[in-house]
């Protein structure tokens, strides 16, 4: 039983060693855990909290890496199954001085892609306080998004809070109008939707923040906040009841990597609230974390302590 749990495709990432050579030149790699949902995951245990993340993983040397990976960052796998039949997904990822990283992925037809909703029903859901969903998992298969959706049905008779990421991956699409049409009759059904600047203007034609959460807001009954992440700028906040403001991000020395940066704003949404904070507070350590993520060349070995994050709070200053 935890308090945190999440449904993905988790994914053996292999870093770039060298800088600003092409995926093509590049000789040395380091392996790291990631996916989008089980760096929440990571952020969320690493925390102190119980976590759970669901999952189906090859039989083989990537699906070990990855559930020892997972033990040693304390997130249960009671809700992973394995498969001889599929394989474990992995991707590439180069090292840039400036700007996103380029990456190659290695997932369709993977193990996660054929996982089945029926152990969904083995979830034991008495003790979770909130659940994260992002739109990459229904985007890699069909089988995929029918569990998905059984989930959030399973959420919902629960009443469990949930949050919701966009989290675009066009390339796991059919096409832009299916990625977006299905995005966002997903994130109807969350009580909190965490689309980026970026992402609004895909997925609803606006790089204004309040035109993003007014959408969102009106996108659907189970919606009462929405927070658009601005990059450095922070976020901004909107409530069902009309309140909204801008929390400022933090200032960041040097970029290292980019990636897991909107992973590690929901860690610092998502315990916050766990922990009962007040919503503003709450924002304010998702900025921290999201700051702190991108300062790291892992898409999760930024995430903090308590203590590490109780140090960065001390001494840097909003930007």
């Amino acid at each position: 039983m935890s308090e945190f749990l999440t449904i993905g495709e988790p994914i053996a990432l292999f870093g770039s060693e060298e800088v600003d050579k092409s995926l093509k030149d590049a000789l040395h790699f380091q392996k790291f855990l990631a996916g989008a949902e089980v760096n929440v995951a990571v952020g969320v245990s690493r925390l102190g909290h119980s976590s759970e993340y669901i999952t189906q993983v090859g039989k083989d040397p990537f699906g070990e890496f990855i559930i020892d990976r997972l033990h040693e960052n304390k997130i249960g796998t009671d809700y992973i199954s394995e498969t001889a039949d599929f394989w474990t997904a992995f991707q590439l990822k180069d090292r840039v001085s400036d700007g996103d990283p380029s990456i190659f992925y290695f997932r369709k037809g993977s193990a996660a892609a054929h996982f089945e909703k029926e152990v969904l029903d083995k979830i034991d859901f008495s003790e979770v306080k909130m659940a994260h969903l992002s739109g990459i998992f229904p985007a890699i298969s069909p089988a995929a998004q029918s569990a998905f959706r059984y989930l959030i049905e399973l959420l919902e008779k629960h009443q469990i809070q949930t949050t919701f990421d966009p989290n675009l991956r066009p390339q796991l699409w059919a096409s832009t109008k299916e990625m977006v049409e299905t995005i966002n009759d997903l994130a109807s059904h969350a009580e909190i939707v965490l689309p980026g600047i970026n992402e609004g203007e895909i997925l609803m034609g606006s790089r204004d923040p309040e035109a993003i959460a007014d959408f969102y807001l009106n996108n659907g009954t189970a919606t009462k906040t929405v927070i658009v992440k601005l990059g450095t700028e922070g976020a901004f906040v909107k409530l069902k009841d009309g309140i909204s403001y801008t929390v400022p991000g933090f200032k960041v020395e040097k970029v290292v990597d980019t990636v897991g940066a909107g992973d590690g704003f929901a860690v610092g949404l998502i315990t916050a609230l766990i922990e009962g904070k007040e919503l503003k507070e709450a924002v304010i350590r998702a900025n921290a974390i999201g700051a702190m993520a991108v300062q790291s060349p892992g898409d999760n070995d930024g995430y903090p302590t308590p203590e590490q994050l109780a140090e960065f709070l001390k001494n840097q200053k909003v930007k």
